[in-house]
């Protein structure tokens, strides 16, 4: 099996571009040489303890090329979330067993105080001058003998921590490798192909959607500090890029642009990802003339789908053997999902169980210090994805949500992302995300937070008149409360913190419309409302379920 050493090694005489960053580039032999240099820097700087480099950086040249330092010195990289403050922030570093951090000036300020077990000598900032004197004897040196296996742990990418502490998911040299062949051969990439990268450096999609599958084709990688919907088409344009890839929300974010007449004139051939809405996909490859594909995919990997051209829009591929929807609770398969004339699932309830992989971690690699977690996904013998789905007679797999985003409305447990979904079809909807918020009587009720196109003005009864219009709205779907927001709270891979919206209820500064009568028309919620609804869970006797 190829490692990611044996890939950056092999473009050592390459002069094609490899970065392209602001107004400067590096082409593969230059970029090889600069990582041959910081990985003779760290195997003379290497201490007792686990080999780990922890990298906080935006998107900037110094990150791929520490990427590639470890993969020639057998190092390990540890991707550490700029988001993330604090306690949280030093858990993060010593959790993972950092020997070593390389930063940035930015970050001085959010690492000063911290009770780290790095030593402040072993903190390097790129922007200092020090940085650059450490380096300059190393700038001519040759590249390091080192024996690396494919099955050598590589990378720790932190999941994203949308709920509870992140875990460092452990990603080998080989994992990392075949995974960004898989994508060099699904997307069609080569050496003339520039991959425009802006999802953050350290989360896996764009470490295998983008960096790896561009060493493996020899392909350029366009880089951008952060992402910016505002600035997308201009650097497409300028980079010359061909290919884009996300997670999360970004599609949306980019769409909420304004239209201009010239958006398909772009070098843009192919975009591919995944949790983008079905309605955004279909939009954004409209509206900028090209490719979209949506794929399913996680940090641990471990469950495979088939995705092809019959694939339906609204799904994530084909059952591949092995994979099976089963009930968390009894291990049994769930049943096949049944839809009606307008296309509504009618057995949510017996066909909506867990996607797991029955071969076990065939591609799992576990989580670093963290047994526990790792047995949660390993059980039985089998790999449990924590991902909802179902599945139609013809194999077909259906994305239901996570384990964590069942709602109870009446007795019937109902998932989330299918009613996500029909929302997000609304003209002036950016970002739809629905959760779970206690039930006065019992139970839960649906909870809506909404994004909305620039100047749009929500109106409630349109809004409710659209959604009972939509063929396959589901009859205990429609939400009770809907939150309006001008910006939804993210993570940095642009996804939504669910935790945070469903803590905050109907009591938040944003605008709330509510069902004050159970059947009856959603209004805007005053102050005195929010007051009441919390007294009257005082009164039926439930008022610890507000702080669950």
């Amino acid at each position: 099996m190829t490692t990611v050493r044996e890939l950056i090694a092999s473009r050592a005489d390459d002069d094609n571009p490899a970065l392209l960053f602001e107004d400067r580039s590096w082409t593969y032999r230059e970029y090889v040489q600069a990582c041959v240099a910081r990985a003779n820097y760290l195997l003379d700087n290497r201490v007792d303890g686990p080999f780990h480099i922890g990298v906080l950086l935006e998107n900037v040249p110094d990150f791929p090329m520490w990427l590639g330092a470890a993969a020639l010195a057998g190092a390990v990289v540890v991707g550490i979330n700029p988001t993330r403050r604090g306690a949280d922030l030093a858990r993060d570093i010593n959790h993972t067993d950092c020997q070593l951090i390389i930063t940035e000036q930015r970050y001085a300020p959010d690492l000063s105080g911290l009770a780290l077990n790095v030593p402040r000598e072993r903190i390097l900032d790129i922007d200092s001058a020090s940085y650059t004197q450490l380096l300059q004897p190393y700038v001519h040196s040759t590249m390091p003998s080192v024996a690396v296996d494919a099955k050598d742990t590589y990378l720790l990418i932190f999941t994203s921590g949308t709920s509870g502490a992140p875990k460092a998911c452990i990603c080998s040299q080989g994992r990392l490798a075949l995974t960004a062949e898989n994508i060099v051969g699904r997307c069609n990439l080569n050496a003339g192909d520039v991959l425009y990268q802006v999802m953050p450096m350290f989360h896996s999609n764009t470490l295998m959607a983008a960096w790896a599958p561009a060493l493996v084709a020899g392909a350029t990688s366009a880089l951008r500090r952060k992402f910016s919907a505002s600035q997308f088409l201009s650097d497409i344009r300028r980079f010359g890029a061909t290919y884009f890839n996300y997670v999360g929300k970004p599609l949306a974010f980019i769409l909420a642009t304004p239209e201009q007449p010239d958006d398909a004139d772009n070098s843009l051939l192919r975009i591919f990802g995944n949790e983008a809405a079905e309605q955004d996909r279909l939009e954004f490859s409209r509206r900028f003339g090209c490719e979209v594909t949506d794929g399913y995919g996680s940090t641990e990997g471990g469950v495979r789908l088939a995705l092809d051209d019959s694939t339906p829009a609204n799904a994530i591929g084909r059952a591949t053997p092995g994979v099976a929807i089963l009930d968390a609770q009894t291990g049994q398969p769930c049943a096949v999902a049944q839809f009606d004339a307008q296309g509504r699932l009618t057995n949510a309830e017996e066909a909506i169980g867990e996607l797991v992989d029955t071969r076990g971690a065939a591609v799992f690699e576990g989580y670093w210090n963290n047994e526990e977690a790792t047995r949660q996904r390993i059980r039985d013998g089998y790999f449990w994805s924590g991902d909802l789905a179902y599945r139609d007679a013809n194999d077909i797999v259906y994305f239901a949500g996570r384990d964590s985003e069942w709602l109870r409305v009446d007795g019937e447990n109902i998932a989330v992302t299918p009613i996500e979904r029909v929302i997000s079809r609304h003209p002036d909807v950016v970002l739809a995300c629905v959760y779970a918020v206690p039930d006065v009587v019992a139970g839960d009720s649906v909870m809506a937070a909404l994004q909305l196109r620039e100047g749009a003005v929500f109106d409630a009864a349109g809004f409710t008149a659209f959604l009972r219009g939509q063929g396959d709205f589901g009859t205990k779907w429609m939400p009770r409360y809907i939150r309006v927001e001008q910006e939804l709270p993210v993570t940095q891979t642009n996804k939504i913190l669910k935790h945070q919206l469903r803590a905050e209820r109907w009591n938040c500064p944003a605008p709330v419309w509510g069902q004050l009568e159970r059947s009856g028309d959603h209004v805007r919620l005053s102050a005195e409302d929010r007051r009441e609804l919390d007294r009257s869970f005082e009164l039926r006797g439930r008022a610890q379920v507000l702080s669950l």
